[in-house]
């Protein structure tokens, strides 16, 4: 356990958190797995499916990885935190995270509060949407509004972690100041 019940992080891409959690369908359960960034909180992977096979939690971290690569974020040494769920730590996630160049961290067998971040968010999600807009009718519908309200919560919900704005608005005010220094400590001129 890397974090140990820190969950904090001084910049984006240091640590991310991941958990599973089901939604009750008329079909029958479907299942949704999240990575959240621990700086902003920020949601930047997630899958809904009909199994709790490991290609969701994978699936999950792919986007998060495509998510910061398309931002031309660096996530090589961030700290994915998770619990024991077989998915976390399966040959195939155990061998993506290194491939990322991450640093895998998993809490104490049974325990939720060393992956509190990720229930929270779990938490959340279940209180803002699926209880509000339930019953499901199943998977698609699921994930329709799962992208919505993923969307909403990164750029439109106030989040008092990220002193009530919005995650990806956390974000871009911490890149914007730190090129405006790294841009300024580049135009001053050299002493040598």
């Amino acid at each position: 356990d890397l974090l140990e019940r820190d969950f904090t992080a001084a910049a984006p891409n240091q640590r991310w958190v991941a958990d599973i959690t089901y939604v009750a369908t008329w079909t029958g359960f479907v299942y949704v797995a999240f990575v959240l960034d621990l700086f902003s909180r920020r949601v930047v992977g997630w899958r809904v499916s009909n199994s709790l096979r490991t290609d969701l939690a994978l699936d999950a971290l792919e986007q998060a990885l495509w998510q910061r690569q398309r931002e031309d974020h660096e996530v090589t040494g961030v700290v994915h935190h998770s619990d024991r769920g077989v998915q976390y730590v399966a040959i195939a996630y155990s061998e993506r995270l290194a491939t990322a160049g991450a640093v895998a961290s998993v809490g104490s067998k049974g325990d939720s509060y060393d992956n509190a971040a990720a229930e929270s968010l779990n938490g959340l999600y279940k209180t803002e949407l699926i209880r509000r807009r339930g019953p499901w009718r199943g998977l698609e519908q699921v994930e329709f509004a799962t992208m919505e309200w993923v969307d909403w919560y990164n750029h439109n919900r106030l989040h008092s972690w990220c002193g009530d704005v919005p995650p990806a608005e956390y974000e871009e005010q911490y890149y914007r100041q730190n090129t405006d220094t790294d841009t300024a400590e580049s135009a001053q001129p050299s002493l040598h």
